[in-house]
Formats: structure tokens, C-alpha cells, sequence
């Protein structure tokens, strides 16, 4: 006959020793890859339990994907430190964290005034079995028609007619205004 398992009993928070920090449901998580050569992963903990004598400790993750880990890869407008918090849940041994990060918004990130290391940002949900997103849609800028990319210089124009007629009339990357201008120089 098969042994029974011990029941587990959920735990508010728990410090992580070789750290020396407390992990709470809820909170972002650095967490260590089988492969050292990979980035470190990067999960929100759900749910912590213990077994009956309080060791053993597990955390339930929820990951965080980056671009290049979804079906489609990295495309340019996705910022270095995007991520898609995914529908893809795990438990795992709370050793495996390494630290803690920050998981921003997308609109809380844009207005640091500085970028950590253990900074990132989310602006879509990813089903990982469908390769799908939330929201499959946002807004676009520039006349190549991308979405913001936080790490690409965005410049204001509000003087030339190709930038009136576009739905974000007036913001370009500077890359594309520069081509623009240039455009605009040899007309005269």
C-alpha cells in the first residue's frame, strides 16, 4: 500500500536563507535556471506551503515569459525588459529564488527615472499553448506604425504634414523623423 501524503499547510510568507529575504504571495521572483548560461527566470509566487513540520517549502509560480520564449520571438517594438505574464503555473522548491525583482506596469515603467536591474515590465498577458495575447491589440505610433518601445528615443514633431496625418500625428521614433527630415532637406 502506498504511503499517504503528508498534508502541507499554506504559510503567509517565508525567508529565503541564502538570500535573506522574505517571499510573500504576490511578490515577483528571480528564479534559477537548470541551464546557468540562461537568464534567470522570472515568476510572481502565488501561493506558498510547507509540509506539517514547516520545512520543505514550495511556492507555486506563475511565469513570466520573455519574447523570445513565445511562439513569434522577440519583435522589434518589444523593449529588453518586456515580459508576458503567462497562463503557465509550476511548483516549484522555494530554494530555486534568487531574489526579488519588479514586475512594473507598462505605463508605471515608462515614467522611472531610473531602470534597475531587477526592473521589468508587462503590458501583455500570453497563453502559452495558443501562442496568443492580451490585449491582441495596442496602439501604434511613427509612421511604421509600431507599438512604443521604452528603449527607442521618441521625438515630438508637431510642424510637418506627414506627422499631422498619422492616427499619433505626432510622435515619431527618432530613427524614422531623422529619415523624414532628410527627406524633407533634399526637396529644398
Amino acid at each position: 500500500m502506498a504511503k499517504a501524503k503528508a498534508p502541507r499547510r499554506p504559510l503567509e510568507s517565508c525567508t529565503i536563507k541564502h538570500i535573506n529575504k522574505t517571499i510573500n504571495a504576490g511578490d515577483c521572483v528571480l528564479m534559477r535556471p537548470a541551464d546557468q548560461s540562461n537568464p534567470q527566470y522570472v515568476a510572481r509566487i502565488e501561493r506558498i506551503d510547507a509540509d506539517a513540520r514547516g520545512g520543505n517549502v514550495k511556492v507555486l509560480a506563475r511565469w513570466y515569459y520573455r519574447p523570445e520564449e513565445s511562439i513569434g520571438g522577440r519583435r522589434q517594438f518589444h523593449g529588453s525588459k518586456e515580459l508576458f505574464l503567462s497562463d503557465h503555473y509550476d511548483v516549484q522548491s522555494a530554494d530555486t529564488i534568487e531574489g526579488k525583482c519588479t514586475v512594473h506596469s507598462f505605463k508605471s515603467y515608462t515614467k522611472l527615472d531610473a531602470v534597475g536591474n531587477d526592473d521589468f515590465f508587462c503590458r501583455f498577458e500570453y497563453n502559452s499553448s495558443t501562442g496568443a495575447f492580451n490585449p491582441d491589440r495596442v496602439a501604434v505610433y511613427c509612421k511604421c506604425e509600431m507599438p512604443y518601445n521604452p528603449d527607442d528615443l521618441m521625438v515630438q514633431c508637431e510642424d510637418c504634414s506627414d506627422c499631422r496625418s498619422l492616427k499619433n500625428w505626432n510622435w515619431y521614433y527618432f530613427s524614422c523623423h531623422f529619415q523624414l527630415e532628410q527627406k524633407w532637406l533634399k526637396k529644398f
